[in-house]
């Protein structure tokens, strides 16, 4: 009986490492020329940035699922072409080992794993709250269609601000993360707004609670924030 049992754990956890390593979920990095491609897949949800050594070229993502070889993706906003905000895409794909292969209009390109997208924080938050000058934290209510997000994979990060009603790019940035020991540091790779900024490490105070992340220190102004993210779901 023990030996049946645990013949059935190293079967189950067989087909879960290989059930892992054929996921799109996680982060993807393509050099192609002076170009960088950052490709990250997370809880339904992708973004799809490029750069030129610091300097931001575009962005465009949205929401995604897979079905069977092939990813069915909306999008949700562009920063070079508006006009593609709520189309969507069939992408076929193949993963061998490290490496996704994808089949677009110019052909094949193929981009290398950086993570699967597991880690504590790994998701996609929104702002749900925030620390007044009262000292207590107040629930934010989304008005409006403008949206917020930013996406923890297993390594790296990435926060847009949209209007997908109104076709809206407002900025993004991204890079990769630690968090240990209740620290939670980015470290900048790209940056929309200000390309000043790359190569800069922000520290923060971070801890999970309740399902929730709490973040707080100063913003890239000197400001001291104190924010309460949730997944978005």
């Amino acid at each position: 009986m023990k030996t049946t049992a645990a013949f059935l754990l190293i079967l189950l956890s067989a087909f879960g490492v290989k059930a892992q390593s054929n996921s799109v979920t996680g982060a993807w990095v393509l050099s192609e020329g002076e170009n960088r491609h950052h490709l990250f897949f997370q809880d339904g949800f992708f973004f799809h940035t490029v750069q030129q050594g610091n300097q931001f070229m575009m962005s465009r993502g949205g929401s995604y699922e897979t079905k069977g070889d092939n990813i069915n993706a909306k999008i949700l906003y562009n920063s070079t072409d508006s006009s593609a905000v709520g189309q969507t895409m069939d992408v076929p794909f193949s993963i061998s080992g490290s490496s996704i292969t994808l089949t677009v209009p110019d052909g094949d390109v193929r981009f290398e794993r950086v993570d699967n997208g597991a880690a504590p924080l790994a998701g996609v938050w929104r702002i749900t709250g925030r620390m007044g000058e009262d000292g207590k934290v107040a629930d934010i209510h989304q008005t409006g269609s403008r949206q917020t997000y930013k996406m923890l994979t297993g390594k790296k990060f990435q926060w847009v601000a949209i209007d997908p009603e109104k076709k809206q790019f407002s900025g993004t940035g991204g890079g990769s993360y630690t968090f240990k020991n209740g620290k939670y540091t980015e470290n900048i790779e790209f940056f929309s707004r200000d390309n000043s900024r790359v190569g800069a490490s922000l520290v923060f105070d971070g801890k999970l609670e309740d399902g929730k992340w709490h973040h707080s220190g100063l913003s890239s102004k000197g400001a001291k924030i104190y924010e309460v993210w949730s997944k978005v779901k």
